[in-house]
């Protein structure tokens, strides 16, 4: 799959962290899980949904460690990031971080409702919203 989604041009999107049904959480930890694939497939981009929590740190270690790897914000409202993430979009991350919902569960609107709240600039917001969906995605 990772090596026809390198022939096709296309991003490999993922969920990690915790899973939501009754079933083990391990393989949702971003190290070794996903430091290992990007580092057996350095040409794939990898996006990484649901931020990671509770191993956002790491997520953001393994996405800073790899050109390939961005993280995005599904499941989330922007009320709810944890404050690494933050601090993340703020700065260094700011081209590694995709905006995402989990809809029809969280709307774009309820997603987005406390974006003002994180301090973002001009630059970092429209990274956020579209910029870097439309670097990964190629749109």
């Amino acid at each position: 799959m990772y090596a026809a989604c390198v022939d096709l041009g296309i991003p490999f999107c993922t969920q990690v962290g915790h899973t939501g049904p009754l079933r083990p959480s391990e393989t949702g930890r971003p190290i070794p899980y996903i430091d290992q694939v990007a580092l057996d497939f350095p040409e794939l981009t990898i996006v990484c949904g649901h931020i990671g929590y509770p191993w956002t740190t790491e997520m953001i270690a393994v996405a800073d460690k790899h050109a390939n790897v961005c993280i995005d914000t599904s499941a989330y409202t922007a009320r709810r990031y944890p404050r690494e993430l933050v601090a993340y979009v703020r700065g260094r991350g700011r081209r590694k971080v995709l905006f995402g919902t989990n809809y029809p569960m969280i709307t774009p609107a309820q997603a987005l409702e406390h974006l003002g709240d994180l301090g973002l600039d001009e630059d970092a917001t429209e990274l956020f919203l579209s910029g870097n969906a439309r670097r990964v995605f190629k749109l």
